[in-house]
């Protein structure tokens, strides 16, 4: 008799897990993972620092610390124009994974259809199933990695409840245009859609490409739940401090499901989070800054190899085609990778139903320092990747 629940049946760990496991048993440079080689502002640690000795170390309530819900609050409408009430329309959770989580289980019921821009990120993927919801991907298919308005419309009938929008896009890095989710809320509106937004590098994109959240469209403030996090936002990826804002009856949804889930967590981090997003934006912008430059490193060295490479227009993350290097597909390159040249990359196959598309895309992280991509870069020179 097996003893795992039948609804583990068909999700497979987490590829995250495989290939970290895999840069630390070779010993590799890992430019798989998107975590930054170094720490955020100095300022937000002491002030987690000064909330474990003031005594904040017990419960902190559902819906997180009022001030850190009000920090929220606040950066959404200095950065976005959105009013929100701190009280009812925002929601602290541990991280936007479980802000996804909770999202869909608060959301969907069996059988209700959910529309996802694939590649997708893979918790989406086991939440759906985890809801019983059925995932109905649209695909960005490179090399450009633009929504196909027609794709994403004939995707929606009449079992479809929610859409589940990422934007700026991981793992494909596309940012979408101002067009392109006007396309979506007309959709949203036409069929009276849900829709959850993972916004989490929404402060990470690149020269004159802009994050616009989709609830600032006309009509889609009532029906959007938007997802977003301090661990891209501020470098501090282990805290696991994200957030859900909308309107009460989708957060609402969100903290019925979450409240079974962690209840609350991080309750000495959430004060230093909530000083970092009143007192830290000059981070996240320099932060962008840098990490264009190391985006430009590393794309130009992938571009060297033989790789069809997209340049990012926001994120961490740079998406390649290695079909050149005449392997069966990107999980076999990657998991020969760390042998070939002691580097761990993660196959974005991974995140695609669509297996002909995705076959051969391999995602690389840039949110490293830029001598770790530079040895990174080295020793896929030295190395012969061809299988």
């Amino acid at each position: 008799m097996a003893r795992h629940a039948d609804r583990l049946d068909g999700i497979p760990p987490t590829i995250f897990t495989e290939m970290s496991a895999l840069a630390m048993r070779t010993g590799s440079v890992n430019l798989g993972q998107g975590f930054p080689d170094q720490d955020g502002p100095a300022s937000v640690v002491e002030r987690a620092v000064r909330a474990l000795r003031d005594g904040d170390n017990q419960y902190a309530p559902g819906s997180g610390v009022l001030a850190l819900r009000e920090a929220i609050a606040a950066h959404q409408h200095r950065h976005y124009g959105i009013e929100l009430d701190p009280g009812h329309e925002v929601v602290v959770t541990t991280g936007a994974t479980e802000g996804i989580a909770a999202a869909l289980l608060g959301l969907v019921n069996p059988g209700d259809e959910v529309v996802v821009l694939e590649p997708y990120y893979d918790s989406y993927l086991a939440m759906i199933a985890f809801a019983g919801g059925v995932r109905r991907p649209v695909t960005l298919r490179g090399p450009d990695y633009r929504l196909d308005v027609e794709a994403l419309r004939a995707a929606v009938n009449e079992r479809t409840r929610v859409m589940l929008i990422n934007t700026p896009h991981n793992p494909t890095g596309t940012v979408l245009t101002r067009a392109e989710l006007q396309s979506i809320a007309e959709v949203a509106i036409e069929h009276d859609l849900v829709v959850i937004t993972d916004e989490v590098y929404e402060h990470l994109t690149f020269e004159d490409h802009e994050h616009i959240p989709l609830a600032t469209l006309p009509g889609m403030a009532e029906r959007t739940l938007t997802l977003s996090s301090a661990g891209k936002m501020f470098s501090f990826t282990g805290w696991k401090i994200g957030w859900a804002t909308g309107p009460r009856e989708l957060t609402g949804a969100l903290l019925g499901a979450k409240q079974w889930l962690s209840f609350s967590s991080g309750s000495a981090l959430q004060p230093a989070v909530a000083h970092a997003l009143d007192n830290e934006s000059g981070f996240y912008e320099s932060l962008r800054v840098d990490l264009q430059g190391r985006r430009d490193q590393l794309c130009a060295g992938l571009s060297a190899l033989e790789m069809e490479v997209r340049v990012p227009e926001g994120t961490y993350f740079a998406c390649t085609d290695v079909a050149a290097y005449g392997w069966k597909d990107a999980h076999e390159f990657c998991l020969a990778l760390p042998e070939r040249a002691g580097v761990v990359a993660i196959p974005a196959q991974a995140f695609y139903d669509d297996q002909d598309e995705g076959r051969h895309k391999v995602r690389w992280a840039f949110c490293k320092e830029a001598d770790v991509i530079a040895d990174g870069l080295a020793r896929l020179s030295a190395a012969d990747l061809h299988a």
